[in-house]
């Protein structure tokens, strides 16, 4: 299993829809959160091993309805 963040910048007035929609339409999606800044929203995405994580942004964060832009973290470690 590997973790990805996307942060994502929507379109004005559409974060909570791009939001909903991320939470309904994506099965991978754990959490999402609304930020402040140049980003508008946070989401958190496990994906399981081997999965191109380029082509899972562009097909399934991306194609949302209301997104503007995103900006991909990609995680090595988690420590507890």
């Amino acid at each position: 299993m590997q973790t990805i963040f996307v942060m994502v910048k929507t379109d004005l007035g559409s974060a909570y829809d791009v939001a909903d929609a991320a939470v309904e339409q994506i099965e991978q999606v754990s959490e999402v959160y609304s930020t402040s800044g140049q980003y508008d929203l946070l989401m958190k995405f496990y994906l399981d091993n081997g999965d191109d994580i380029g082509r899972f942004v562009t097909e399934r964060v991306q194609t949302l309805r209301g997104v503007r832009d995103t900006f991909t973290l990609i995680t090595f470690k988690a420590f507890t």
